[in-house]
């Protein structure tokens, strides 16, 4: 279930109230007359089962209250009550499915800042993967692999590309490759300075690397498994199953290439630089691919039930 605040206007209280009355979806409605302040407004507040939550929040848009007004989702993590059941029972489909918009754009949006901290995690998962291809450590890899932010920025682009949002593109865009430069370019110091110190030697450089190698190594394969982790990773954005993200980011050699680049610069290999580029860009491709093919897809399947929704209501009774 979905918690939902909103503030209206008074001469548009009734209609808020029709439009939630009149879900069998939508359960424990309170009216609160002249309980708002900055706006000034009355309260209303109710409970929505998730498949429907985006749906009584397009009708409420259509009414004007996210401009005159607010609108506050929260999810409940437990409700004891047969009527909330009763809710989610009338809703179509699955509530472990249903995709709330509203908080997919709200979570995305927070991806596209370019702040010191998103910088911070890129330089930060860089120079550990840096080091984990100098020491040859799987270990160290798969933890830069966590800690890069990257893939927030790449579902914001597809979330931009499916609903057209170009704003939202641009920003995502720009906050994705200003970290990765940022990034190499910090990986890349990093390294020269080690060499400069006498902290990393021959050994570490011009070392075979059973372990993470492949990271330079781009195929088919690199292609299916970038593609695969993006749809899981866009899936557990929208469905709210965020434990699967963590599993995502540590299927993907965006972070380890971007690294295997400024280490292969630092030793002027520049033929592994290149591969490593190779294997950035094509794990970049395929996330996005499959970011926007998923959500278009879940987009398509909401569309369909808003229409089944609208044609329902006309042909009802009045």
């Amino acid at each position: 279930m979905i918690h939902v605040r909103i503030v209206t206007p008074p001469d548009r209280t009734e209609a808020v109230l029709s439009v939630l009355t009149a879900s069998p979806a939508v359960v424990n409605v309170i009216h609160l007359p002249g309980a708002a302040r900055k706006p000034d407004g009355d309260v209303v507040q109710c409970d929505v089962a998730r498949e429907d939550a985006s749906l009584i929040v397009g009708e409420l848009r259509a009414l004007g209250i996210a401009r005159d007004g607010s609108i506050a989702l929260d999810p409940i993590d437990t409700s004891i009550s047969a009527a909330s059941e009763r809710a989610e029972r009338a809703a179509a489909g699955l509530p472990s499915d249903a995709v709330v918009w509203e908080r997919v754009e709200s979570v995305v949006g927070e991806s596209t800042e370019l702040s010191w901290s998103f910088l911070a995690f890129m330089v930060i998962a860089t120079l550990l993967a840096s080091i984990a291809i100098l020491l040859d450590s799987p270990v160290l890899l798969v933890g830069g692999m966590v800690v890069g932010p990257e893939f927030g920025p790449i579902a914001a682009i597809a979330v931009a590309l499916v609903q057209r949002r170009g704003g939202l593109a641009r920003r995502s865009l720009i906050a994705l490759v200003v970290g990765f430069v940022v990034a190499i370019v910090a990986a890349y110091v990093g390294t020269e300075l080690l060499d400069a110190f006498g902290i990393i030697t021959d050994g570490h450089t011009n070392a075979v690397r059973p372990f993470t190698g492949f990271i330079s190594k781009p195929d088919a394969l690199s292609f299916l498994v970038a593609y695969l982790a993006g749809t899981a990773g866009i899936l557990s954005l929208t469905t709210s199953k965020s434990a699967a993200l963590i599993g995502v980011l540590i299927s993907v050699t965006t972070i380890p290439a971007a690294a295997n680049m400024a280490v292969a610069a630092a030793e002027s290999a520049w033929t592994e630089c290149g591969e490593a580029a190779a294997q950035l860009g094509l794990n970049l491709v395929a996330l996005l691919l499959a970011g926007v093919v998923t959500l278009a897809l879940q987009r398509a399947a909401f569309s369909a039930r808003g229409r089944r929704r609208a044609a329902a209501e006309r042909a009802a009774p009045q």
